[in-house]
């Protein structure tokens, strides 16, 4: 880009950060309009909550702070390209999405976006478009190259299903072809290709088992008024036959290394499912393991046995679980909630951990707070949310 599109860019940072989530609500509001075939790859729920436009807002303001300096927002890219990769994002919707953003941006500015404004921003956004879809490509590629892999959609059955608590129920899912599975990472997720009531429906799931099975796991909880997880609980009977995209994700577990730090897993709720696949791949190699989770009860609470099982075979998982509305009948090992003297209470003196940690954004933020007041390394602390992505500092 040059010097006079990138001062322009820089000179309206002010005007978005003072109206960019009411540009980012727009935009989605008259896309959506004009083009109903790609809310597909939104969630509606994230809609309605409002985080999709404040995620998007924020994006939009760090890349025009940072558009002569793209180095200090790279670490974001790889989030982005493999969420776009795990829907199936392609080139030819990145026109229609600048069309309505420029248009937005226009609409909710006014006077202030001039057609100097609006070129410039079309020329930066052109520029990021051509990085990501090239990436994003980059990964296709990649997947449909390895054993296993494939590109858009396979076709898969619905070979098992388990209840793992009241809430959570697993689907254990073969490739109706019968060819083998890509490999993946503990921690990434698969993207289901619906449709429900005739409408399209893309949704992502953490894959909840180790890699090297011959099937897929993807453990669903049923939120209400969850359009997909509802159908999946309901209608998705063994013999169901699914549309899913290869795995993808960067939230994975990170190979130990030459020095085996202990590995701390803390979950609450649903958030269990992504830390079960890493669990699953570690405890069997002496590797320390902290298995904290937190639940409402027993009744809320998914791969209990499991987990328990794992301990009992291997001496270095150490489970730990928390129950904030415990039943009579219920045994956690604490009650309440996953607090910051619970947590010194696992660490070693250096603080040396890989700490790994998911669930509803307050508890998040509680865990990413005590963490870094423990003496965690900043770098060493690492997160995934299921959706958009949201502060966790204050």
């Amino acid at each position: 880009m040059n010097p006079q599109t990138i001062a322009i860019v820089k000179s309206t940072v002010p005007a978005l950060q003072a109206h960019g989530e009411a540009i980012t609500s727009h935009f989605y509001k008259i896309m959506f309009e004009g083009h109903p075939q790609v809310k597909a790859f939104f969630n509606e729920a994230h809609q309605a909550a409002g985080t999709q436009a404040r995620a998007l807002a924020g994006a939009v303001i760090a890349y025009g702070a940072h558009i002569d300096r793209l180095e200090a927002i790279a670490g974001a890219l790889p989030r982005i390209i493999q969420k776009h990769a795990a829907l199936g994002v392609l080139p030819e919707h990145y026109p229609i999405v600048v069309h309505y953003l420029l248009r937005a941006v226009k609409e909710v500015l006014g006077d202030a976006a001039t057609d100097e404004v609006i070129a410039a921003w079309g020329e930066a956004y052109e520029s990021l478009a051509g990085l990501l879809i090239a990436a994003e490509e980059a990964v296709y590629s990649a997947n449909a190259a390895q054993p296993g892999g494939w590109r858009g959609t396979r076709e898969f059955r619905v070979a098992r299903r388990e209840d793992e608590s009241e809430v959570i129920t697993s689907f254990y899912l073969e490739p109706v072809d019968g060819g083998a599975l890509l490999a993946f990472s503990p921690g990434q997720y698969l993207t289901l290709v619906l449709e429900i009531d005739g409408q399209p429906v893309r949704r992502n799931y953490s894959l909840s088992d180790a890699p090297g099975k011959p099937w897929y796991r993807i453990s669903v909880k049923k939120e209400e008024g969850g359009r997909a997880s509802n159908w999946l609980h309901e209608a998705a009977a063994v013999g169901t036959r699914l549309q899913v995209q290869a795995p993808c994700g960067d939230f994975v577990l990170q190979p130990a290394g030459e020095q085996v730090r202990p590995l701390v897993l803390v979950t609450g709720g649903v958030g269990i499912t992504p830390a079960m696949s890493m669990l699953e791949s570690v405890a069997h190699t002496g590797r320390p393991v902290h298995f904290v989770h937190a639940a409402r009860h027993g009744g809320a609470h998914a791969f209990r046995a499991r987990v328990d099982a794992l301990a009992q075979r291997h001496a270095n998982v150490k489970p730990l679980y928390v129950y904030d509305a415990p039943r009579e009948s219920d045994t956690p090992h604490a009650t309440g909630f996953v607090t910051r003297e619970l947590l010194a209470g696992l660490l070693p003196e250096d603080r040396d951990v890989d700490l790994y940690f998911l669930g509803p954004k307050p508890f998040m933020q509680a865990v990413y707070a005590n963490g870094l007041a423990l003496g965690v390394p900043k770098q060493q602390l690492r997160y995934e949310f299921f959706g958009p992505l949201e502060a966790l500092e204050a």
